[in-house]
């Protein structure tokens, strides 16, 4: 088994076909031909839609030398915390722990568990309370956080904390379904991470 998986492993890497990458984007994106004929012939009548490549700004090439800084996006369902800011330093509160960003990280697809999420400019320090999201980190020293909700830590009450750590804890123990216990469970989970940032 190992024989045919090396040789498949060897057959993939001299391939001369990829995917293409956000950064092979030409500057000026037009709309998928492939998309927009599929699109025609179903609804001839209205036009279709953008598609991302449309209207996104396509990341530049990978640098030849690592650059200085760090191009973060924190994106939340409602709104950009960050667009296109340069940082020296974030460090983000990944499910497989704590994890530090710097510019030149290698490309990573990494899952965030509720924590704190802290970005470094120079001496300043912004933390934010993550309740969780993916980070995305890019060859170009590029990362992108889609975060379900980043709030800054100065902006957190508490006293509603240890209420809400108090409600969930009480639901987790009466829950007899286990919609109801898996509910009670992301309830007590989100507010011990809260709980604990605050006190940290």
């Amino acid at each position: 088994m190992f024989r045919h998986t090396s040789r498949f492993l060897a057959r993939t890497a001299t391939m001369r076909w990829r995917r293409p990458f956000s950064t092979d984007l030409p500057t000026e994106a037009k709309a998928d031909p492939g998309f927009v004929d599929a699109w025609k012939k179903v609804i001839p009548n209205v036009d279709p839609p953008n598609t991302p490549s449309t209207y996104m700004k396509s990341r530049p090439a990978a640098p030849s030398s690592i650059p200085s800084k760090l191009t973060i996006n924190v994106a939340l369902p409602y709104s950009s915390e960050h667009a296109w800011k340069e940082v020296d330093m974030v460090i983000i509160p990944a499910s497989t722990g704590q994890m530090g960003i710097l510019p030149g990280h290698v490309p990573t697809v990494a899952e965030l568990k509720p924590g704190v999420m802290s970005v470094h400019e120079g001496n300043d320090v912004t933390k934010y309370f993550v309740a969780g999201g993916f980070a995305f980190v890019h060859v170009n020293s590029f990362a992108d956080i889609v975060a379900i909700e980043a709030v800054p830590l100065d902006q957190i009450d508490p006293a509603q904390v240890q209420k809400g750590l108090a409600e969930y804890t009480q639901k987790l123990s009466s829950a007899s379904t286990d919609a109801e216990k898996a509910e009670a469970q992301i309830g007590v989970d989100v507010h011990s991470a809260l709980n604990a940032a605050l006190t940290a």
